[in-house]
């Protein structure tokens, strides 16, 4: 039963609205700072309204050589930005899912024993693995590569606990239909599990996308060639330039474009990540 109460309808949407509107005005600023020139950002008080700089401050991020992020245009950098965060999506949610697969539906000696090994690896966290992570890429002279960059970071233990939480609820039912139907390991995984795990698939494609996009640590310190600076190493860069003052109109237009790609991914997929983690299509 749903209870008319008009006073409790307005402060519902009220406190919603403020909520909005607080999450909103660092993004509106941000906008806002990337239209100005910089000599505009260094008065009080700081413009609230757009300046007529717009066009020219995207111009020279998209395009132009910022000196003050290693010379690399911004363009450059989200493209950089997008092959990493790709590579690393794609890369974890194969793994994730082959891995899943064989510790479901394949019985072989210590098969929960590494279950529990993938498992545990969640409670380590990110920085413990930093320093022996980068050993083993010098090591394998994998310093500013693409490589080096995106394969330390596509093993997943979260994805891979997803999918084999997601494949325990397949009926077994339907695993005896398809030895019914002789269909062998590859047939049963490409033609009945991967189609069944699409909307888990997306949802996991948007978080992990997200996660690529947003790495900060590991690409500051496996690359010092600017041809692999990424977006949110150029945003560090501009902000921190030594005697140097911050350009603060470039770092809001860059952080500005560097939101963009994953609110795209998300707008482009809700319907299938909702519906990825509330509901299966079994």
């Amino acid at each position: 039963m749903v209870e008319n109460r008009p006073l409790l309808t307005f402060i519902t949407h009220a406190t919603l609205i403020l909520g909005v509107l607080f999450l909103c005005f660092p993004v509106w600023m941000a906008l806002v700072a990337s239209t100005h020139p910089p000599e505009a950002l260094a008065r009080n008080p700081i413009p609230m309204w757009f300046g007529d700089q717009m066009v020219a401050n995207y111009r020279e991020l998209l395009f132009g050589d910022l000196p003050q992020a290693g010379g690399v245009p911004v363009g450059m950098m989200m493209m950089n930005s997008l092959w990493m965060a790709l590579g690393i999506t794609i890369g974890k949610i194969a793994i994730s899912i082959i891995s899943a697969y064989a510790i479901v539906y394949f019985r072989f000696p210590f098969r929960m024993g590494f279950f529990w090994m993938i498992f545990l690896t969640l409670m380590l966290p990110v920085e413990v693995r930093i320093l022996p992570t980068f050993d083993v890429i010098v090591r394998l002279d994998m310093l500013n590569s693409w490589s080096g960059l995106t394969i330390p970071l596509m093993a997943s233990a979260t994805a891979t606990f997803l999918f084999r939480q997601f494949f325990l609820t397949i009926p077994d039912e339907l695993v005896e239909a398809a030895r019914i139907d002789k269909a062998g390991p590859i047939r049963f995984f490409l033609d009945i599990l991967l189609p069944l795990s699409r909307t888990n698939i997306a949802a996991l494609f948007i978080i992990l996308f997200i996660y690529g996009w947003n790495q900060y640590l590991w690409p500051l310190i496996i690359t010092t060639e600017e041809d692999l600076y990424t977006v949110v190493m150029g945003i560090q860069r501009m902000a921190n330039g030594g005697e140097e003052a911050p350009i603060w109109h470039l770092i809001m237009g860059t952080a500005v474009l560097a939101m963009i790609p994953p609110v795209l991914v998300v707008v482009a997929m809700q319907k299938l990540f909702v519906k990825g983690l509330v509901e299966s299509e079994k």
